[in-house]
């Protein structure tokens, strides 16, 4: 599913940017490859719902998962004797429909691999990539499983997250600009522009219903989130505006004023009967499967504050997750996401402009990323763009009260709630003033 994978390519960067292990790195790497091969469209922007594990009644898994005659098949030997040791390939799998087939899983460490195989760590490398490439390569012979082509809006918002987190903490292009890509398409096709959202951007064959979907408080959370991001991931202020207008859009639709608290779905418009389950309005606070509507919304309101300087976002922020504070703790691991809402509502926001262009940028936007924090967020600018403003209303009040440096390449401006020091040109520096306590 698509959002299984965003989720789980943010927890491998936010692991890669706070411990620097290089498998969190590799990791965060094939899933972006996978996102990209398998479950994007390429040309039009857009990430698809979902991809089948199987093909038929007969299989479970079988085009993702290798009997150890199979990869005998396509690996050499020095091949086989690294992959059957690196992804735990054996003649006793892990299906229960046939025993034989292994799920690749990585149960040692690189250095574990080296001293069990007596081979160097480079001739290691060596055959682990070429055996990964061949077995993609067999892999794509089989008859591969249906991908569920539509497009809804909530989890494309999440991938749009996802992506550009990806580009930030793994320093490479691509994903910014299929991100960007995405929300220019989600923007365009799911929202009228003023308050009105739908729940699917496109559908995966044939034309779509004559009459369209709303969106739910999951799809306006979530692209208020995307919109945020896309802002920092290019500093174009529409995404900001957008960003502020969906979330007085889900304000009035979904915020209950009286009691507190967000519901799942709006409510219907008079004579209107609302399809199903749906006719009940819930409160969302449980993660299941998906981050849920309230911290969501909570968190996204609370960016905006620290961005925008609209109390009203905080307070309502504050409210909603007041709203749930007698039960919260009952339901443990399921109340992750108003946990990182609780942790931004409490701690000062962290906002770091990096000014500049060239390799001091580089450095100065790559060591601002470093060490993940929920209440941190990094902007990288032109000098041209700080010039024209592109920044929102509360932060352009504390960052353009700061002189700039004469004369310096790049430089960042660390702001915790409304005070910013004064400009760092130097990557130590900066990791100094980041390490410090608040």
């Amino acid at each position: 599913m698509l959002y299984d994978n965003t989720e789980l390519l943010r927890n491998y960067l936010h692991g890669f940017q706070s411990l620097v292990r290089p498998e969190f790195r590799q990791t965060a790497l094939e899933i972006v490859a996978w996102f990209d091969a398998v479950m994007t469209d390429r040309e039009r922007g857009g990430f698809y719902a979902s991809q089948d594990a199987d093909i038929n009644l007969d299989d479970d898994g079988d085009y993702f998962t290798w009997t150890l005659d199979e990869a005998r098949a396509v690996l050499t030997v020095d091949e086989l004797a690294v992959a059957s040791l690196h992804w735990n390939i054996g003649e006793l799998g892990d299906m229960h429909h046939n025993p034989a087939r292994n799920v690749l899983h990585r149960d040692v460490t690189l250095d574990e691999l080296v001293a069990k195989t007596g081979k160097p760590e480079t001739e290691v490398h060596t055959l682990i990539e070429s055996a990964h490439a061949k077995l993609l390569a067999a892999r794509a012979q089989r008859p591969s499983p249906f991908i569920d082509r539509t497009l809804y809006t909530g989890w494309n918002a999440m991938a749009v997250t996802a992506y550009c987190e990806a580009a930030q903490v793994l320093r490479i292009e691509g994903p910014r600009v299929f991100a960007l890509r995405t929300l220019e398409r989600l923007l365009a096709e799911a929202w009228d522009g003023a308050a009105a959202l739908q729940h699917v951007i496109a559908y995966s064959e044939g034309p779509a219903p004559a009459e369209c979907v709303p969106a739910t408080l999951d799809d306006y959370a979530f692209t208020v989130h995307a919109c945020i991001d896309g802002w920092l991931a290019s500093g174009e202020m529409r995404y900001y505006r957008a960003a502020q207008a969906l979330a007085d859009a889900m304000l009035a639709r979904f915020f209950d004023r009286t009691a507190g608290a967000f519901y799942d779905t709006a409510s219907p418009e008079a004579g209107a009967v609302p399809l199903g389950a749906l006719r009940a309005r819930r409160k969302p606070l449980q993660d299941s499967p998906t981050p849920a509507g309230n911290p969501t919304a909570a968190s996204a309101l609370l960016r905006l504050e620290a961005l925008s300087g609209r109390t009203e976002f905080r307070e309502i922020a504050e409210d909603t997750l007041g709203t749930f504070a007698g039960i919260v703790e009952h339901f443990g691991l399921y109340a992750g996401s108003y946990g990182l809402a609780l942790e931004r509502l409490l701690l000062d926001p962290v906002q770091i402009v990096v000014v500049g262009e060239g390799r001091a940028a580089d450095l100065l936007e790559a060591t601002a990323v470093s060490g993940f924090a929920v209440n941190k967020t990094v902007i990288r600018l032109a000098p041209s763009q700080l010039a024209e403003g592109n920044l929102p209303e509360a932060l352009a009040e504390s960052v353009l009260h700061v002189p700039q440096p004469e004369g310096a390449a790049a430089w960042a401006l660390v702001c915790r709630g409304r005070t910013c020091l004064p400009p760092i040109v130097d990557a130590n520096l900066l990791l100094e003033a980041l390490s410090e306590p608040a």
